[in-house]
This record gives C-alpha cells, structure tokens and sequence, in this order.
C-alpha cells in the first residue's frame, strides 16, 4: 500500500474559485485539517497560471510534509517537483507517463469499467480510481454512476494487486462509509470539502471516518 491510503482532497482550480476561495488558501485550510494527499486539477486555466498555481501549493505542502499530484500534466508536475500525477483514460499512457518521470513519483489512473480496472492492474500505477460512484456535476462525463456495487466489483479485481482503491464521484461525508465498507481504500472530495464553508473541519470530519472505533468498556 502507498500513502494515498485515506482522504485525497481535489483542488479544482475553477469549482476552488467559483466558491470565492484561492487554491493556495484551499490547500493550506486542507492541510491545516489533516490532509496529506491533495490532486490539482484545472481544465480551463492556462498552463503559466496552471504552473504558478502548483509551484505554491507545492510549496505550502512541503511545510507539512504532504504530497500533491498533479491531473493530467505530467510536464507541469515535473517543473513543479510534485509527487506524481493523476491520469485519465483520454490523457498520457501511464507506461509514457512513467518513463517521464522515473519510478518514484506517484501515478493514479482514473477507471470507469471493471474493463478498464483489469487494463489498469496491468500498468505502472501506485493506486486505481473508481468512479463516478454517484451522480456529480463536478466534472462533464459519458460515464454512468457505477454505485456502491461497482465500487465492491472493483475492489474485488484490484485486492490481490495489493494497489489502493480510490473512489470519486459525488461522494460526500454522510456516503463516505459507505464507499469505504464496499472496499475502497481512500476517497477522492472536490464539491463536499466547502461544506460549512470551513474546509479544515470538513476534512477532520473525514478523517475521523479512518480511525479506528474506540473498543467498549
């Protein structure tokens, strides 16, 4: 198992915005709560101003020992000496993204489809994602909800890999549970993180969902 094991809190450059907040601020208020794995991701924001973007959040990161990704960039992960990245299924191959970056980084492969999951298991990944598990507007998809069962199915072909588990999509705290009793490992946040608008909390929140139930007395 990696480090991505848990809660990994997905910086949205656009949604970050739209919710009147920074992504460095976001990061930070993240990490104050406890995260240690943040994905950037940013469709609509040009690359120089996508780079700064990642140089501070890297930064701030370092101060707390955390890792960050980067979605899709592989050469922009690489200026801004982030952890690895996060693939999808329409960006680089993970075998090119690997030799671009050498065997340490991080690289995550998004899957849709107990299909793509068994290609996945074949590449030179450290984790599988999942989803979407339920209905999200977060992100413009073809792919239909796959649910708790698809979650299960997909944890079923990825356990004797031994690579970690990531569900995404439409996942908030209250479906949390539910997701990681289906066999994920970890959970992928955009949209609930802002609930309360108080993102440090909402992630303490999360994180209690990973600690052990004290044993009765």
């Amino acid at each position: 198992m990696t480090e991505v094991n848990g809660l990994q809190v997905i910086i949205d450059v656009e949604r970050t915005m739209r919710f009147g907040w920074s992504p460095r601020d976001l990061a930070a208020a993240c990490l104050d709560g406890g995260a240690r794995l943040l994905q950037i991701r940013a469709k609509e924001t040009p690359s120089a101003s996508f780079l700064m973007i990642c140089d501070d959040i890297v930064r701030v990161s370092d101060t707390y020992d955390a890792k960050v990704i980067v979605n899709d960039r592989v050469d922009l992960a690489l200026m801004c000496g982030a952890a690895g990245v996060h693939l999808g299924q329409e960006d680089l191959s993970p075998t090119v993204a690997r030799k671009q970056l050498g065997k340490d980084p991080l690289i995550g492969l998004s899957t849709h489809s107990p299909v793509q999951v068994e290609l996945a298991l074949q590449a030179p990944i450290d984790y599988v994602a999942i989803g979407p598990v339920f209905e999200t507007s977060t992100k413009p998809t073809s792919y239909k909800p796959l649910g708790l069962k698809g979650v299960h199915l997909a944890a079923k072909k990825v356990q004797k890999s031994k690579l970690p588990l990531v569900a995404i999509g439409g996942i908030s705290l209250e479906k949390a549970r539910g997701v990681l009793e289906s066999g994920a490992d970890a959970v992928a946040v955009i949209s609930d993180i802002f609930v309360g608008n108080d993102p440090a909390d909402q992630v303490r929140k999360y994180l209690d969902l990973f600690r052990p139930s004290p044993l009765p007395r």
